[in-house]
């Protein structure tokens, strides 16, 4: 049997799993930071929690919550609730709670997988991911429609709205990505870098069902790049899936000199890759020193929509995947000529299925296919693309007021609805600027209103880490343009501090005290390229994110053993508190 396109209709995974775990039982399948699973043992492990959801009477259309730390588990998880054939819905723990909370209840749970039962949760069985001896569930055939997974992006009503893809769009992806060379042949060694809640996590850890092994990175592992240079060394790995911003952290330390006796293959999607990076990673191409690809596509297309190797001169998102269309539309929804601006809509079978409960933004964005004539979809990416002579697309820009930070996709209007709730606060806006990242400006209510340590603190509670502005501007009013709009290009600065003591290179890091404050200034020197870090310095004033978040907790676990979720730094951005903070983690951990 074939699709329209006289391709045949791909292999579910999980049938594709089965067949590697009889064809290859010893080889291992995954390793992670807790231990490592051979095929017939991770095929033991699904099994196992498969035939418990299949008990609580769990089946296709039903959703699973899971809430893993980094770990062999993260594989379980998953490929169980598959085999189960119910969708996975990603809850991650270093999310807030209140965030959590609103997308289990939204997302209709029917259990969570996760070490412990969470204070945020009520009314849900909770399965830890651990062998009990259950039989394996009868074998699902799902249909291409069965949801496979919800994952939940950043919403523009100020809510995170969830993505429904269903089972043939994930088998489309795999056959897709193998078909373009994007997979290469043979069995792979692929790192698991991003976080579950991550759309392009699907690509990484559905390799496994084709018999590839994976190693899942833990934060300290992905954050520090001496620690995973060693480790793909260690593991011998041949695939790195990560966002631009990750690369540009990594390069000087993955990026070798000399072409290696294994070539690693970078697959790079999440953000658009800049024009320097794609010459550098170009010319490593040509020399054989490393293999890139880049790739495009929207979460409500099953991860990937375009592919390409990233060579040539400049930027581009390549061609279609196989069964993926690609149209460039004008407003009228009439073909745009080559080389000229347009919308890009997507169609084919990775589709998702759309939104979960909210049917009117779904027929909004997943509209009539005009050109299918069958009664299928297209979605409107808001995407602004041409296509090129050649029938390449490069990227424009957005037609809306949606940005992508170190490869997730951020609505602005969610963060303003959480800088608004604040009490204290009667308008706010929120844009991105080169120098600072994300900034909100903000008008208070009356009086002093709430400091930007205050705003940040409230911010952290409902947003997750990557959505926190990295600065706060207080003013009167927000500037107008003669129309009514804010006038984004009125917006101030933030104001440097140029009386902190050591600005001015003077003082340099006098004023430390104690091994917490000393340990964190050189984690912050060090990863921020600072030498002068004082206690009253705030951490996203000097430029820090979730990225360098991660290694400052993962170095204060590993120095002194306090074990600090990233959040904390969003809660206590300044030097002098976050110690505060970490002593008291340290003395009550003696206690």
């Amino acid at each position: 049997m074939a699709d329209r396109g006289g391709l045949p209709f791909p292999a579910d995974p999980v049938d594709r799993f089965r067949q590697t775990v009889r064809a290859l039982p010893d080889r291992t399948a995954v390793i992670g930071p807790d231990g490592t699973l051979t095929f017939a043992g991770l095929d033991a492990r699904t099994a196992d929690l498969a035939g418990r959801l299949h008990a609580l009477g769990i089946g296709p259309g039903d959703r699973v919550g899971v809430g893993l730390p980094r770990g062999v588990d993260w594989v379980v998880a998953p490929l169980a609730v598959w085999r189960a054939g119910a969708a996975y819905v990603p809850l991650d723990p270093a999310h807030p709670e209140a965030r959590l909370a609103r997308i289990a209840a939204g997302a209709g749970l029917r259990a969570l997988v996760a070490d412990t039962t969470p204070a945020w949760l009520t009314g849900v069985p909770v399965l830890a991911p651990g062998p009990t001896g259950t039989p394996a569930p009868p074998r699902v055939a799902p249909a291409a429609h069965d949801p496979a997974y919800v994952i939940h992006t950043s919403g523009s009503t100020g809510t995170p709205k969830g993505v429904e893809a269903g089972r043939g769009g994930v088998a489309s992806l795999v056959a897709g990505l193998e078909q373009r060379g994007v997979y290469a042949d043979g069995h792979r060694v692929v790192a698991w870098n991003a976080s579950m809640s991550f759309d392009a996590s699907v690509q990484q850890w559905v390799r496994v069902c084709r018999g590839d092994t994976l190693v899942v990175l833990d934060d300290a592992d992905r954050t520090d790049p001496h620690r995973l240079a060693a480790l793909l060394a260690e593991h011998g790995v041949t695939d790195l899936d990560l966002t631009p911003s990750h690369w540009e952290a990594l390069a000087p330390h993955l990026l070798p000199q000399a072409p290696p006796e294994r070539m690693l293959r970078l697959l790079i999607g999440g953000e658009p890759v800049p024009p320097r990076m794609w010459r550098e990673l170009a010319d490593a191409w040509t020399e054989g020193r490393i293999e890139a690809f880049n790739l495009y596509g929207p979460t409500e297309t099953t991860v990937d929509a375009t592919a390409c190797r990233i060579e040539g001169p400049g930027p581009h998102l390549g061609s279609p995947l196989p069964r993926v269309r690609a149209y460039v539309l004008d407003g009228a929804l009439r073909p745009a000529p080559a080389g000229t601006a347009g919308e890009l809509y997507l169609a084919g079978p990775g589709l998702a299925n759309g939104y979960t409960s909210r049917p009117g933004l779904t027929a909004e964005r997943f509209v009539a296919d005009p050109f299918a004539a069958d009664g299928t979809r297209m979605y409107r990416s808001g995407d602004e693309v041409r296509r090129g002579a050649d029938g390449t697309l490069e990227f424009l820009g957005r037609t809306d007021r949606q940005v992508k930070l170190r490869g997730y996709r951020v609505e602005l209007h969610e963060v303003e609805a959480a800088l608004r709730s604040h009490p204290g606060v009667t308008g706010a806006v929120a844009t991105v600027r080169e120098e600072t990242g994300l900034l909100a400006h903000y008008v208070p209510s009356g009086g002093a209103g709430p400091t930007p340590d205050e705003l940040r603190a409230h911010t952290a509670a409902v947003l997750p880490g990557y959505m926190v502005p990295a600065a706060f501007v207080a003013l009167d009013a927000l500037p107008m343009t003669v129309s009514g709009k804010v006038d984004v290009r009125a917006l101030p600065e933030p104001e440097a501090d140029a009386e902190r003591p050591g600005s001015d290179g003077s003082l340099g890091s006098d004023g430390l005290d104690g091994e917490i404050e000393e340990l964190i200034a050189g984690v912050w020197a060090e990863v921020l390229g600072r030498d002068d870090i004082h206690p009253d310095d705030d951490f996203f004033a000097l430029g820090g994110h979730s990225l360098v978040a991660l290694r400052v907790v993962s170095r204060l676990k590993k120095r002194i053993g306090v074990v600090m979720p990233t959040k904390d730094i969003y809660r206590h951005p300044r030097l002098r508190d976050l110690a505060g903070h970490a002593e008291s983690l340290r003395a009550g951990r003696t206690a």
